[in-house]
């Protein structure tokens, strides 16, 4: 039983100017029985989810992804994979945290809650299958870093907790390595990782319908598995699509530009800055903000490629520029004030200082000057962040256009105004106090 526990979408440059179609085809060549959605499923407007899933023909899972006016699941709630002596039945459930992180495409479609949701189709596929398991993008935070959204949200580790009769969670979201499933009130939870790193794999002896012995492990995808020379060559095709345009020199740095992601989501970086002041180098706003997991690799010292940009900025999102007043900013600045490091809704800022300390933004000044909290500024962000991504809620519904350019291509443009890029600052715009020793 081979089971995807979602976010396909955005990833390599390659695959997100094809909309991820040939992932989706490997994985149809593969053998997938399911997978369940993913948020980055919602990165791009519905007609690509519908697309792909014509690509896959396998099922998309998706119990508490539903119609909001009636109600009913988009798309298949559960399956049954008959064995013959035996059934097993999969639920799928997404994460309740895709109003926050990904609402641009839900339009009239939602996700409920989590836990609700199954126990609804619990009893149903309970009916029909001798085991259940639960493939679920909901993330694992047993552990502690639990992230602070403005959406209550349902975790692996809850439902094992909470509802009874489920014998496997396979899970995914939280990019957690189980290099062992772990039991959670004899539920067995298991996640692999993140990036296609390893693939998890659980052994079940079933007798008389029932799981008598398991046994979990977590295995590399390394070099040293061939590859098949089929799915090669296809992917291979898929690959020179375009490939010309993204090794197109755009401009050089003598410096490491730095986007990893325990960086961006904590501190500032040269990256950062970097692309915040190019925001406003193509706008013209007075301040820009970016979140910090819309960065998502750092550019080496030499060439930068068109290819390198996308890898940093791989999700296509378009500038969007806001009329602000200087109160609706320090709403903004305050909630970012809130954000624990290691989450993607950490603020970087250009054209802003201020200075972070309880839980507040103190000293905040725009081009130099106080804000004026009455007076209205020109602000540009991603529209992602625009229409309340990552808890940016304050956002949503203020006054503004959509500039239709893309956050990559304005990026390539400031880096080919610049140059070469000797040195790039990494000073902090947003000074949190309460580290200053």
């Amino acid at each position: 039983l081979f089971l995807h526990a979602g976010d396909v979408n955005t990833g390599i440059p390659e695959s997100d100017q094809l909309d991820a179609v040939p992932d989706f085809l490997a994985l149809h060549y593969m053998g997938l029985d399911a997978m369940v959605l993913g948020n980055h499923e919602f990165d791009k407007p519905f007609e690509v989810l519908e697309k792909q899933y014509e690509v896959a023909q396998f099922p998309f899972l998706g119990a508490n992804f539903v119609d909001e006016k009636h109600g009913g699941p988009i798309f298949e709630p559960y399956i049954i994979k008959d064995y013959g002596d035996f059934s097993v039945g999969i639920i799928g459930l997404v994460t309740e945290q895709t109003k926050v992180l990904e609402p641009i495409y839900l339009g009239e479609n939602t996700i409920v809650d989590a836990e609700e949701t199954l126990k609804k189709y619990l009893p149903i596929v309970q009916e029909k299958a001798d085991v259940v398991i639960v493939l679920a993008h909901l993330g694992y935070h047993a552990d502690g870093g639990r992230p602070n959204l403005s959406v209550e949200f349902t975790t692996s580790d809850e439902l094992a907790e909470n509802v009874p009769g489920v014998d496997i969670i396979i899970d995914g979201h939280s990019h957690t390595l189980l290099e062992t499933p772990v039991v959670i009130n004899n539920v067995i939870v298991a996640q692999a990782g993140e990036n296609a790193e390893n693939i998890g794999r659980i052994d079940l002896w079933i007798d008389d319908g029932r799981i008598v012995d398991w046994r979990g492990e977590v295995i590399p995808l390394t070099s040293d598995i061939p590859e098949d020379p089929f799915i090669k060559m296809f992917t291979d095709a898929f690959y020179q699509l375009g490939s010309e345009a993204l090794n197109e020199v755009v401009g050089v740095t003598k410096v490491y530009l730095d986007g990893e992601r325990a960086h961006v989501r904590s501190d500032e970086t040269n990256l950062s800055n970097l692309i915040a002041d190019g925001m406003i180098w193509k706008t013209g706003a007075d301040v820009a903000l970016m979140n910090g997991g819309g960065i998502r690799a750092s550019i080496e010292a030499g060439d930068i490629t068109y290819r390198d940009i996308l890898t940093v900025l791989p999700f296509g999102n378009t500038l969007y520029v806001l009329e602000l007043t200087g109160k609706d900013i320090m709403d903004v600045l305050n909630y970012a004030a809130t954000i624990p490091d290691g989450q993607g809704a950490k603020l970087h800022v250009a054209g802003l200082t201020a200075e972070i300390k309880g839980g507040k933004a103190t000293n905040v000044k725009i081009n130099g000057k106080p804000i004026d909290l009455n007076k209205t500024y020109k602000v540009v962000t991603n529209n992602y962040v625009a229409a309340g991504g990552d808890g940016y809620t304050m956002l949503e519904g203020k006054p503004g256009y959509d500039t239709y350019f893309r956050d990559a291509d304005a990026l390539r443009e400031y880096i080919a105004h610049l140059g070469t890029i000797e040195n790039y600052t990494s000073q902090e715009r947003l000074i949190e106090l309460d580290q200053v020793k």
